[in-house]
């Protein structure tokens, strides 16, 4: 059990920033142009990774007309399966073109792969991770394929249960997978945000010894902010040029302005999670002159009681600390005291 992955280099695990994904998905809306755009957007975002989705509509569903086949509800309600999928699939001979830029680029790219044909295609594109699609953690004899590439495996786990999941891992390490992350996920499109709970993403990745990470559909950035807040090691969103463009996925995409908000404000998060502490920073110095302190308030002559009147707790904090005021008061000056003369025990007989 393995608690981080390298991809292409990158550590990615609780020790070190998140690392988003960048999910492309069928945004491109038939064009290789427009993907490759894309392609050129992402990496402008600061995101880790770019990945596509390799299939067909023949590798994915059937060319079928049964009720079985047509959707019903949500955001593509009605459609036939085969029809979605026509148009939102990223040709096979596309992806040479893809990576090639993406590693001019030089981003991080990868993919899902739907069946074998897609793994060998990704293989022989040196692909340096795999992502298993929440519809599919189901699928383990792709899992295994998969995992018998000892490539990094991260396993989205949306609608999949306790069981499904730990099948899922137990598929992918008896095959040979060595670094797993499981992102949580809720597979609706939008997902409503207040079903993202993502505290669940500290659940998976202690129960079973992976990466954890979130795979989020909901609108904006709040939920993967919070999921890094709450130990999430991987943040996948989809994106798109501009959903007013439209696409299968847009309605819950990330423009690039947006995206790069997202990598910006997960880094913050990781970054201001720290470590327990309470010792004295050194960015704090500055202000450690504005805490109260023990201060001459009047003037006191040498052998003077010291009284409320002529020493007070005031700002500035170069004095001796308040708490020492009940020991100080009723005592006599050693010397004259001026007004603002911060008090130091030498003052005090």
């Amino acid at each position: 059990m393995s608690s981080e992955l390298v991809i292409a280099g990158r550590k990615v695990g609780p020790d070190h920033p998140p690392y988003v994904i960048c999910e492309l998905s069928g945004n491109h809306n038939g064009s290789l142009e427009r993907a490759l755009a894309m392609i050129d957007a992402a990496a402008a975002t600061g995101a880790d990774a770019i990945k596509l989705q390799t299939y067909t509509p023949d590798t994915i569903t059937l060319d079928a007309e049964g009720p079985d086949f047509m959707i019903e509800g949500g955001l593509w309600d009605g459609r036939r399966l085969y029809d979605l999928y026509a148009e939102a699939y990223t040709p096979y001979d596309w992806h040479p073109a893809l990576f090639a830029r993406a590693r001019a680029l030089g981003v991080t790219l990868f993919s899902t792969p739907f069946d074998a044909t897609a793994v060998d295609l990704l293989e022989s594109l040196d692909a340096p991770a795999y992502k298993i699609a929440s519809f599919e953690a189901v699928d383990l004899p792709l899992i295994r394929r998969v995992a018998a590439t000892g490539k990094p495996m991260i396993i989205s786990t949306g609608l999949a249960n306790l069981e499904e999941i730990g099948e899922a891992v137990d598929a992918a390490r008896g095959a040979g997978a060595q670094q797993i992350a499981l992102l949580h996920c809720v597979s609706s499109y939008p997902a409503p945000i207040e079903e993202a709970n993502v505290r669940t993403v500290a659940d998976l990745a202690a129960r079973f010894g992976c990466v954890g990470g979130l795979s989020d559909h909901t609108p904006g950035v709040a939920a993967s902010v919070a999921a890094v807040a709450l130990g999430a090691s991987v943040i996948e969103k989809h994106f798109t040029l501009a959903r007013a463009d439209g696409g299968p996925d847009s309605a819950f995409s990330l423009e690039p302005g947006e995206f790069a908000r997202l990598v910006s404000d997960c880094k913050a998060a990781w970054s201001a999670l720290g470590r327990v502490h309470y010792d004295d920073l050194g960015s704090e110095a500055a202000a450690a002159g504005h805490r109260r302190s023990l201060y001459v308030a009047e003037d006191v002559a040498a052998g003077e009681l010291l009284t409320e009147a002529n020493i007070r707790s005031v700002r500035p904090g170069y004095g001796l600390a308040p708490k020492h005021l009940p020991d100080v008061l009723g005592k006599r000056a050693t010397r004259a005291l001026v007004k603002g003369e911060r008090l130091s025990w030498e003052m005090v007989g």
